[in-house]
């Protein structure tokens, strides 16, 4: 068989809204997004875990279960990772300029992670193919087909925090 003949990618199912059609997608781009990411780990000199750790920096607001800053033990939890494991990692992102460490001023005791303008702006520089190609997708969608996409993200993102319980 010649390589022209040969698939590029596994062929849909043949009911493309049923689950095994949403499992092939999900999966084709969870790796996506797992490669990017680790290629932006490794051009900032980072571990994989430090960038999940600044993606839940940058999204903790939208926590709903939890808004507000995150804090060292707030992103602990959310990462399963022990307390020296999330000191270190803190440590890594706030010397690489990622990250930088805030007690709050109701209590001195707590600390809040931001992210740094700096690590904001490489990231911002790095991903920015990957925010214009979710807006080249994003366009060819009326606003009613995208309100049904937001819908089932975020339900898909409700259920996986149910799994993970």
């Amino acid at each position: 068989m010649r390589s022209a003949d040969v698939p590029s990618q596994t062929p849909p199912p043949q009911d493309p809204s049923g689950l095994q059609a949403f499992a092939v997608l999900l999966r084709h781009m969870n790796a996506e997004f797992n490669r990017i990411t680790h290629e932006f780990a490794q051009a900032q000199g980072l571990h994989l875990t430090d960038v999940q750790a600044l993606i839940a920096i940058l999204d903790a607001d939208q926590d709903d279960a939890e808004p507000g800053p995150m804090t060292p033990g707030r992103l602990r939890k959310r990462m399963n990772l022990t307390s020296g494991a999330v000191t270190a990692c803190l440590d890594r992102l706030e010397s690489a300029g990622h990250i930088h460490r805030v007690r709050a001023e109701d209590d001195r005791r707590v600390v809040h992670l931001h992210y740094a303008r700096a690590g904001r702006s490489a990231a911002r520089d790095y991903f920015r193919p990957l925010a214009e190609a979710t807006d080249t997708a994003r366009r060819r969608f009326t606003a009613d087909e995208l309100a049904v996409v937001v819908r089932f993200l975020a339900e898909m993102n409700r259920q996986l925090d149910l799994v993970r319980r």
